[in-house]
């Protein structure tokens, strides 16, 4: 296996965590006693240019054409999506003669804001059923996958881009450089270009083992970013650390030509920081298997013990996620009963692999478990918040990660 960016062979291993079906591939009832497809969530790491990977086993088009993941159905993402366009007008200055495209625009949950602001947008958006929504809500959309190809045809119908953004979508490519290439196609002269994505200082550092799954095909330091982006003729020049999806990197870039955003030392800072942690050395990647593999026996030890003590216990949640862990830990409804989720397209399915039922949350009133597992961690505030009724009858929150905490 040759490395996505660079072409290395690629022969050290990061993390290997057995067989996984695909995350967000949720089963329909008449589909439990089909066969089920499971694939390697097997890791590596380049050693030339420090991008950590997964294989691509099955295609984008296979994962994202009908996609379950709308990103409106959760509140602290949508204020996310507003502060950062009160962010991007305030210090751009963007306006009426602005041109802003969005890259995975999902369901319009961030466009909307520019919309409200009279700023022209475009989404482009691979999955057509998520794309409807944002039409509906007059967020002009495509439905296309980007790289150079339709780069070249935005440009020719709609002109360059003043802002390009993408939200968790450079780890969701196989093909790296075909979209960082079409970035550089699409982006005006003096444009600029923000993406984010989970960072991997913290998914190491915070034990974030269960946000690998066969849609995320990198995971990302700022060292490989920078390479990345900087064989394609862009450079960084800022770098934001945010708290979402566990712990993200937003970065700012500019076409390498363009003199008129220096460099910031957020960026210099940041490369010295990962590079002293060893980010560039293969040995600070082989240690994470070793902390994984106790967090599974901690999180077992636990259900184990309350089943034992004759406890019920139920799931919040559904992401994809929760998925790996539940799949990785072996983890089925000898121990959790069901989750719920607040999003419609997943009530009355199960969870890929586990086959546990997803339910509506107010099936929790209805049987008052003893303890909710909640599977997307990264929103365990909002979920507490939300869920701060089962304290009449006593149930308490399970967070697994970074390691296993029980709140009363």
């Amino acid at each position: 296996m040759n490395c996505r960016h660079c072409n290395a062979v690629l022969q050290h291993n990061f993390i290997d965590l057995g067989m996984s079906p695909l995350c967000e591939s949720y089963i329909k009832p008449e589909q439990l006693h089909h066969m089920e497809p499971f694939y390697p969530l097997h890791v590596y790491v380049c050693d030339t240019c420090y991008l950590v990977q997964l294989d691509e086993f099955v295609s984008p088009a296979d994962i994202f054409s009908d996609y379950a993941y709308f990103s409106s159905y959760s509140d602290s993402w949508l204020r996310h999506a507003k502060n950062y366009t009160d962010l991007m007008v305030n210090r751009f200055g963007l306006n009426k003669n602005s041109l802003v495209v969005e890259i995975a625009s999902n369901d319009g949950y961030l466009l909307q804001y520019f919309v409200e602001k009279n700023i022209p947008c475009l989404g482009v958006e691979p999955a057509a059923n998520v794309a409807e929504y944002a039409m509906k809500k007059g967020v002009k959309s495509i439905v296309k996958f980007f790289g150079v190809k339709t780069a070249g045809e935005v440009k020719q119908e709609y002109g360059k881009a003043d802002l390009i953004l993408g939200n968790n979508v450079l780890a969701h490519v196989p093909d790296i450089n075909d979209l960082v290439a079409g970035m550089k196609v699409l982006l005006k002269p003096d444009g600029i270009i923000t993406m984010e994505f989970p960072h991997l200082e913290r998914l190491m550092e915070e034990n974030q083992f269960d946000t690998i799954y066969h849609e995320h095909f990198s995971y990302l330091s700022l060292i490989a970013v920078d390479k990345i982006f900087a064989h394609h003729g862009l450079t960084l020049f800022d770098v934001q650390e945010l708290p979402s999806h566990g712990g993200s990197l937003r970065i700012y870039a500019r076409h390498t030509q363009d003199t008129s955003k220096p460099v910031s030392e957020n960026v210099t800072n940041l490369l010295k920081r990962e590079q002293e942690a060893g980010f560039t050395n293969m040995a600070y990647y082989s240690s994470f298997t070793e902390q994984v593999k106790e967090t599974k026996r901690k999180i077992l030890a636990f259900l184990i013990d309350a089943k034992r003590k004759g406890k019920t216990v139920a799931g919040y949640g559904a992401p994809g996620k929760g998925n790996t862990l539940l799949n990785y830990c072996g983890i089925r409804t000898d121990f959790i009963d069901y989750t719920v989720d607040r999003n419609p397209h997943k009530q009355g399915s199960f969870l890929p692999g586990t086959h546990i039922p997803i339910h509506h949350p107010d099936k929790i009133k209805e049987t008052k478990p003893d303890y909710i597992f909640i599977l997307p961690w990264n929103l365990k505030t909002e979920i507490m918040n939300q869920l701060s009724y089962v304290r009449e009858w006593g149930a308490k929150f399970v967070v697994p990660i970074p390691e296993i905490i029980v709140y009363s």
